[in-house]
């Protein structure tokens, strides 16, 4: 009989593990050996949210008890290295054959594709089932000098796996419902509070573990996320019940009076295996059939999961490795220290940034309306800003973070990801958002001493790239906003600029 070894990484934590089903249909559940690697060298790799180390680990000791609890033998493996760590399993047990599934990334994936001539054993890589793209692609064959539009990608999705459908139409009349979900939080709004999960015997271990660990973002105080498919599950009905209502018309909304808002808090576990998409998609349109919530917010949740994970995923495999060396703004600069520390006086960066630090979360707008709109107005190098996105939230992985932050937030692709870049003056912040008023800077002041950063800094923007915006139809409206500053404003507005960024960290 066969023996054979499945190696289950630390972000594919699945119920249903595609390679632990292929092992069951060659040999006994008690001939499989489960292999997982803690990786001494990966933690080290950046300075990761502390929070995001603890989830991980965690929740990959409680998988690994899991298994154990379901017959499988696990060898649980602490090791400098994944290479080391399994090369130590091939020796002590000798499998004749290794089975895994695909890494989300392109670095793991390369890892996978030489195991077989470095460990002297077959090795078997079966395809990734954590994205649905997998099951059905609307362009196998992509134009690497072609602009995708994620709506038409979207569309495609959702007539393949027929969500939100009647017939051969959207249910609802159209296909999303961005106007109607747009509104600034009401100031009498009370947005639920988010659930949590008291750490057990196995987190707390993890947590001082991950505490004494130097160089890491963030503390492990206050750690609560789900860390079990059990606790993730909890946490999406409770989306379903207390937040899902609301979620459509405040997605874009921003407030330092919550939180998270109406947003599920969920990417952590898809982005582990704890959750699959599907699953939510699904559970979210019988939501909306059974009355419980509204279309706007039912369609809005999903595109996020069907449309922007999944369009995400599939354009990081088509620009990669060429993506992490784009650049078309020239970017140059540092990430500043205040980043890593929140201690700005402009209010909204300060609130979201100590948030992120605090928590490792930030939903997408304050991602990219707050940071990567000023990152982009303040030329920050484009790899800079995706190492500072992989380091401090809790959902930022490989395979997900160039193509948002390099791609979407930065636009550095030339718009191979986002038709446009999102660039945007203090007027959006203030109008979506209440960080304004308990500001030093006024957002409608463009030059002075109390004009908002963002004011100079987008129209400094404009200025430099007034050709290549004026070409983009998205972006000419922005450059019509020019002929309103005179030519007196328009000096003031580069010179302001030019000061703020020879002197960015003034402003921690």
């Amino acid at each position: 009989m066969n023996k054979i070894s499945v190696w289950i990484l630390g972000d594919q934590l699945l119920d249903q593990h595609p390679a632990l089903a292929a092992a069951s249909k060659e040999t006994q559940v008690e001939e499989v050996k489960v292999v997982l690697i803690e990786s001494a060298e990966r933690i080290r790799q950046r300075p990761y949210q502390r929070k995001k180390l603890v989830l991980l680990l965690s929740a990959m000791r409680h998988y690994a008890q899991e298994l154990r609890d379901r017959g499988y033998e696990v060898d649980y493996i602490h090791a400098e290295t994944f290479a080391n760590g399994l090369q130590r399993h091939v020796d002590q047990h000798k499998p004749d054959k290794l089975l895994t599934m695909a890494a989300a990334s392109y670095q793991g994936r390369g890892m996978q594709d030489a195991l077989q001539d470095r460990l002297g054993v077959n090795v078997d890589l079966l395809p990734n089932v954590q994205f649905l793209i997998g099951h059905h692609d609307p362009y196998p064959e992509p134009d690497p000098e072609k602009r995708y539009v994620m709506e038409n990608f979207y569309r495609a999705l959702r007539k393949h796996f027929v969500v939100l459908m009647e017939d051969e139409n959207p249910v609802g009349g159209q296909w999303n419902f961005d106007k109607d979900n747009r509104k600034k939080l009401p100031k009498e709004a009370k947005p639920p509070s988010d659930i949590s999960f008291p750490p057990d015997r196995i987190t707390l271990r993890v947590m001082g573990e991950i505490a004494e660990l130097q160089n890491h973002v963030g503390s492990v105080d206050g750690f609560d996320y789900a860390v079990t498919r059990e606790q993730a599950l909890e946490a999406f009905q409770y989306f379903l019940e207390h937040k899902l209502i609301d979620f459509g018309p405040y997605e874009d909304a921003m407030t330092g009076r919550s939180h998270s808002l109406y947003h599920s808090v969920l990417s952590p576990y898809l982005n582990i295996g704890l959750l699959e998409p599907m699953e939510l998609i699904r559970d979210v349109e019988k939501a909306y059939i059974k009355g419980r919530a509204p279309i706007n917010s039912v369609e809005g949740f999903i595109r996020q999961i069907l449309g922007w994970r999944e369009f995400m995923y599939w354009q990081y495999w088509r620009l990669m490795p060429g993506m992490m060396d784009m650049n078309v703004w020239e970017a140059r600069c540092s990430v500043p220290d205040f980043c890593w520390t929140g201690e700005t006086d402009m209010a909204c960066l300060a609130h979201v940034i100590r948030r992120a630090l605090d928590t490792g979360y930030n939903h997408h707008i304050e991602r990219l309306m707050i940071l990567s709109n000023f990152f982009l107005l303040t030329g920050i190098e484009p790899k800079a800003v995706n190492e500072w996105f992989l380091s401090v939230y809790v959902d930022a992985y490989d395979w997900v973070m160039p193509p948002n932050a390099i791609g979407m937030g930065l636009n550095a692709d030339g718009g191979l990801i986002a038709t446009k870049p999102y660039i945007a003056s203090a007027n959006y912040i203030n109008r979506m958002g209440d960080f304004c008023k308990e500001c030093r800077y006024d957002h409608r002041e463009r030059i002075g001493e109390m004009a908002c950063p963002y004011n100079f800094l987008y129209w400094n923007f404009i200025l430099q790239h007034e050709e290549q915006l004026r070409s983009n139809p998205r972006t000419s409206r922005s450059v019509l906003g020019l002929r309103h500053l005179s030519e007196g404003e328009r000096s003031r507005v580069k010179h302001e600029a030019e000061s703020f960024l020879q002197d960015i960290e003034r402003f921690n």
